[in-house]
């Protein structure tokens, strides 16, 4: 009996990995209809798909996705949950970015700017507790509001403010917000991690998310985020809470809107080689959890 469970423990490994497969995603050549299984297509719906959800929903525990970097952005929130999205501790799940962009943001709709006086438009965003405004693909210049300010602020032309849960904005003299490429924050989440294990996201840019631009919620493991940057997202670039354990390796998280990494409950988060820029907002905010930082963590 010793010798029959020994082959069953040795056929469900190699079963195993024999299930583990590259699953290639392409936003501007592919197609959901693809099988995923080539980064070009090669016929008979052979060829890589066009969203990254669609590959999670094809993927296995072990498995690798593979993201061509179009030069167009990714513009989805994704979730990785339980075990299909899970690794083996010697053959993490992967998402591979290839130096592509998620982002989370959309165009302000021509009709939503309402004119308050002088250059300065009003527009009410659908999610208003988090937001930023985007000008020309990168965060505008924002005056900050002090809770309870009854007083729209002094706005320069070009600069913008979250008042009482609406978005301001001054044009220049002459100009309306539609001559403007203005974008503000649509999706919530770049990335949400759940009850996920052994995983690895790598090489990619994560911003313009409503509330984090990687939000490892609550039970995750032996999670490694190596050379991210998270950048422009409205709460944080890097959100780690519940019992979540999360390594951060040469990762960039800059430029959010209330911190850059925040941490809560008894999460536990390791951080190397990484930078963490305290231009617009502290570099931690811990309501919870624990930071470890570390001169190598891999």
């Amino acid at each position: 009996m010793r010798y029959v469970g020994a082959f069953v423990l040795v056929w469900i490994a190699l079963s195993a990995g024999a299930r583990a497969r590259d699953i290639y995603v392409d936003n501007v050549a592919g197609d959901d209809r693809f099988s995923g299984a080539a980064p070009a297509t090669q016929g008979a719906r052979i060829g890589p798909c066009r969203t990254i959800a669609h590959a999670l929903e094809l993927a296995t525990q072990g498995d690798r996705i593979v993201l061509a970097a179009t030069g167009v952005p990714y513009r989805e929130s994704i979730t990785l949950q339980a075990g299909r999205h899970s690794g083996f501790r010697d053959r993490p799940f992967e998402i591979l970015g290839s130096g592509a962009t998620l982002r989370g943001t959309a165009a302000v709709p021509r009709e939503a700017w309402e004119h308050v006086g002088r250059e300065v438009y009003r527009f009410s965003p659908p999610r208003k507790s988090f937001q930023l405004l985007f000008l020309d693909g990168k965060p505008a210049a924002r005056v900050a509001v002090v809770g309870g300010e009854l007083q729209l602020p002094d706005l320069q032309p070009r600069q913008w403010c979250l008042f009482q849960r609406d978005v301001y904005f001054r044009t220049e003299p002459g100009r309306i917000p539609d001559s403007y490429d203005l974008e503000y924050c649509a999706l919530q989440v770049g990335i949400t991690l759940y009850e996920v294990r052994n995983v690895v996201i790598q090489d990619l840019i994560v911003q313009g998310f409503q509330l984090d631009g990687i939000n490892a919620h609550d039970g995750v493991s032996d999670a490694w985020l190596h050379r991210l940057t998270c950048r422009g997202n409205a709460r944080s670039g890097l959100s780690v809470g519940g019992a979540s354990r999360v390594n951060v390796s040469q990762c960039l998280l800059g430029s959010n809107g209330e911190a850059q990494l925040r941490t809560e409950g008894y999460s536990q988060t390791r951080i190397s080689s990484s930078q963490l820029v305290d231009n617009t907002a502290p570099p931690v905010q811990s309501d919870g959890g624990n930071v470890l930082f570390q001169q190598d963590a891999h």
